[in-house]
């Protein structure tokens, strides 16, 4: 029977457990995957411990990025055909489509395939990641030619992604990342600057990088103390995206005075506010495979390869800060 993982109780990576069960099959509006490559996310590390926007109620199914291949289809679906590469979309919940396991059924409406370019393992790494900057780029914030955008944690496949959005739409990015270990590599990702912060003063560097005009936008995954400073470098009227919580369980406390004086806009953001949205979706998978084929795009992976049995080991090594890129594991 095929291997599935479930989340057994809110907790460490330890509870991830694999268990076999009977190949599902689809139902009205569904598709059974054959995984062939799962994306991490840092999404799925809060939710195994109990602290996401969806509630976990174990034993669950967990996960929102793979690739595979179309093995059924249920009725009423004519999107995808038996056969098909494809990637998964987020939009549905983990706990009853997630698609860490040998198969997974999700909604038919979240998948779609990915250019022949691209690798399986680099198409699990491409929906989550370029879908979530699509919508803060594209469609909160609007990014343009000449913008400062601040990307902290910027070694992460969404801090990839994000510059190679800056670069396709002419502004200028701005990485910081606590080690030096990681600024060549954000360099050679086509950062235009890179602050690494356990050496360089973040908000003295990035108002110098920004000839004290401050950034229109800090696409912020840490919160906690980062909120302050992100308010302290942004620029008046910026707008600062809150899309996670890598300090947590430390509090984000609201920047009132530097709010106030620069009238910033603060947004706290998912993908999920555009993605059961099929119209917009679409102009999104246009615009991104527009990009791929055209090698604008790229997705950044780690080269540490798991298997599905080493799920845990991988959740670990991701918690461990260590990647440059998603981490991918193969099925």
């Amino acid at each position: 029977m095929p291997k599935v993982v479930r989340v057994q109780a809110a907790g460490g990576p330890e509870v991830l457990k694999i268990e076999e069960e009977p190949l599902p099959q689809p139902g009205q509006g569904e598709v059974r995957l054959k995984v062939e490559t799962i994306g991490l996310n840092r999404a799925e590390v809060m939710f195994r411990m109990g602290m996401y926007l969806e509630p976990l109620t174990p034993p669950s199914r967990i996960g929102y990025d793979a690739a595979g291949v179309v093995d059924a289809v249920g009725p009423g679906v004519t999107n995808v055909r038996v056969g098909q590469r494809v990637a998964t979309v987020p939009s549905s919940p983990m706990s009853k489509y997630g698609v860490y396991g040998e198969y997974a059924l999700v909604r038919a409406l979240s998948v779609a395939p990915y250019p022949d370019v691209l690798s399986p393992r680099e198409a699990a790494a491409l929906w989550m990641s370029y879908l979530t900057v699509y919508g803060a780029f594209m469609l909160t914030t609007k990014i343009g030619k000449g913008d400062y955008v601040v990307i902290p944690a910027a070694s992460s496949s969404l801090g990839f992604t994000a510059i190679q959005f800056c670069k396709r739409e002419g502004a200028i990015s701005i990485a910081t990342t606590r080690g030096r270990e990681k600024k060549q590599a954000l360099l050679e990702a086509g950062s235009d600057h890179v602050v690494v912060t356990d050496d360089e003063d973040f908000v003295g560097r990035i108002m110098e990088i920004t000839r004290g005009k401050g950034a229109r936008i800090v696409f912020d995954p840490v919160s906690g103390p980062m909120l302050e400073k992100a308010a302290n470098v942004a620029a008046p009227g910026g707008t600062i995206i809150e899309y996670g919580w890598l300090a947590a369980p430390a509090p984000a406390i609201y920047p009132l005075f530097p709010a106030l004086v620069k009238q910033l806009t603060i947004v706290g953001y998912t993908l999920f506010g555009f993605t059961s949205d099929p119209a917009k979706v679409g102009a999104a998978v246009k615009y991104i495979n527009d990009g791929i084929t055209s090698g604008i795009f790229k997705p950044v992976v780690d080269d540490t390869k798991f298997t599905l049995d080493q799920i845990a080991e991988a959740h670990r090594y991701m918690e461990s800060n260590q990647q440059k890129g998603k981490v991918v594991v193969t099925v």
